[in-house]
């Protein structure tokens, strides 16, 4: 078993995924999956976008107010930038035809299943240490329905550029340990949070000693 304390610092701002609407989850959950086993974990497979309908997107707060992120919001970057990761193609120089490239996410065969059973990061709840307050975010988001395209205005807290959370990540095979780094790096054009598709939440990473 591998632990290993690990900072990130964030390159851009990072948005709140958590609905300020408190029975927004128990309206969505009860309407789209009734047999879902917890909340959290039906948003983590769905993706928050599927579930805020409405209203401003915000940070979970301890009893002191400080922002924080969970520790399966973290599995959820992994299991993403597993995915992307594992798509990509190298050409091969005696063929030239296009192949599987061979990165540590490409081996890892039912990454899902690993990164839930194997892969664990703490504590649970991830306090973000901010340089700024907390400000508000707002875009357009688009979508095409079977109606023609939906423009609506989307809402959501940010806390800026430079913002920093310190975390361990535990491996229970160490050999995982090579993934890790490389989803960790992948943070630098694919980050965490809300609206990851324009930088948002884009980040560094370091090994803390």
């Amino acid at each position: 078993m591998k632990k290993v304390n690990v900072k990130i610092t964030f390159l851009e701002g990072i948005l709140g995924t958590s609905s300020a609407d408190p029975e927004i989850y128990t309206r969505f959950i009860g309407a789209k999956a009734p047999d879902a086993v917890s909340v959290e974990e039906e948003v983590e497979a769905l993706g928050a976008e599927s579930i805020v309908e409405r209203g401003t997107t915000v940070f979970p707060r301890d009893d002191d107010g400080t922002p924080f992120l969970y520790d399966y919001q973290i599995k959820g970057f992994f299991k993403d930038a597993c995915s992307m990761l594992s798509r990509l193609s190298e050409k091969d120089p005696e063929t030239g035809k296009k192949k599987k490239a061979k990165n540590e996410s490409g081996k890892l065969t039912a990454y899902k299943k690993a990164i839930d059973g194997l892969i664990f990061v703490e504590p649970r709840k991830i306090h973000l240490e901010s340089p700024g307050p907390v400000t508000i975010c707002q875009r357009p988001l688009r979508a095409q329905t079977a109606q023609g395209e939906r423009v609506a205005l989307s809402s959501s807290e940010e806390l800026p550029a430079g913002t920093t959370v310190t975390m361990t990540i535990i491996c229970m095979d160490d050999s995982h340990w090579k993934a890790v780094k490389e989803w960790l790096d992948y943070g630098l054009f694919r980050g965490i949070g809300q609206w990851r598709n324009s930088g948002k939440g884009r980040f560094a990473w370091e090994v803390l000693g």
